[in-house]
């Protein structure tokens, strides 16, 4: 599967796809690690909520170095449920880069600040996210 490898490449645990149906909300496509009971609410995010929706709303990578620790002013309290410390979401952009079609996330249990180089290299997975979907959809 696209995430596990993406996960593997990065030495994280944890990931999530999501998927933006009308630039407001971000509906979950797929999430590797993640707790069943946070499965309800990353199932559906708003815009500007959480990690993912930050993301989305800033079209900036979001980044917590220790989850556990800090919530960062973004991060619901019952993110610490996923033991994750570590997180990085990007946004996924149209190719003209005009919409957000997405968020890309992926965690690690230990603490953990990512390089420009790492998000630069997320932000690339995304742009092959964007790729698949907008060849789908006939964009």
């Amino acid at each position: 599967m696209w995430l596990s490898s993406v996960l593997e490449s990065f030495g994280c645990q944890t990931g999530t796809l999501h998927r933006s149906p009308d630039g407001k909300w971000l509906d979950l496509v797929v999430a590797i690690g993640v707790p069943e009971s946070l499965m309800g609410t990353i199932s559906k995010i708003p815009f500007g909520k959480g990690i993912a929706g930050a993301a989305a709303s800033t079209r900036e990578p979001v980044e917590l170095c220790n989850l556990q620790q800090d919530l960062g002013g973004v991060a619901k309290e019952g993110a610490r449920q996923t033991k994750v410390s570590g997180s990085l979401a990007v946004p996924v952009f149209s190719a003209d880069g005009s919409r957000v079609l997405g968020t890309l996330g992926i965690g690690k249990f230990e603490p953990y600040d990512f390089s420009d180089a790492e998000k630069a290299s997320l932000a690339a997975k995304a742009r092959e996210v964007a790729a698949a979907w907008e060849a789908e959809s006939g964009h």
